[in-house]
């Protein structure tokens, strides 16, 4: 089956590339999730439109993102979740895009949620870390503190 890939897929490919796989995993897993569409005449208008997409958010290079790494470094990002309990336990998470916001409002850059890699849940109250792919090469660790409001 020939699809055009519309996300990063660890160990395929990357948004706009042209892929093949089995039928069962493009039938069952990359087309339900809109990780993928399928190929058609059409084909070269969607790569074109995904791939102006992608490069308008993408960090330009290795020394871009180490430039971006080293802003994340400096900064100190706190999450304000909505509400929690006695014992600090979240009403809720704190998910990638809250991350996202905090660092947007923290005065960093601009960051892709899907680049941001938040282990497992974060449920309580307090320092946290989670990790950013900036590039293939450069991943930067950052510390998120969480406080209920």
């Amino acid at each position: 089956m020939k699809l055009i890939l519309t996300a990063d897929v660890p160990n395929l490919g990357a948004p706009g590339d042209i892929v093949e796989v089995k039928d069962g995993y493009g039938r069952n897993y990359l087309l339900p999730r809109s990780l993928a569409v399928a190929a058609t005449r059409g084909a070269e208008k969607q790569v074109a439109a995904i791939k102006r997409s992608q490069q308008a958010r993408q960090i330009r290079d290795l020394g871009h993102a180490k430039e971006v790494a080293g802003q994340l470094g400096g900064l100190t990002v706190t999450v304000r979740a909505k509400a929690a309990g006695d014992s600090g336990r979240l009403f809720g998470s704190v998910t990638a895009a809250d991350v996202v916001e905090a660092v947007r409002a923290a005065g960093g850059p601009p960051l892709d949620r899907r680049a941001v890699e938040v282990p497992g849940q974060i449920k309580t109250v307090g320092t946290h870390a989670v990790t950013v792919r900036l590039h293939p090469e450069v991943t930067a660790e950052l510390d998120i503190a969480v406080e209920a409001s």
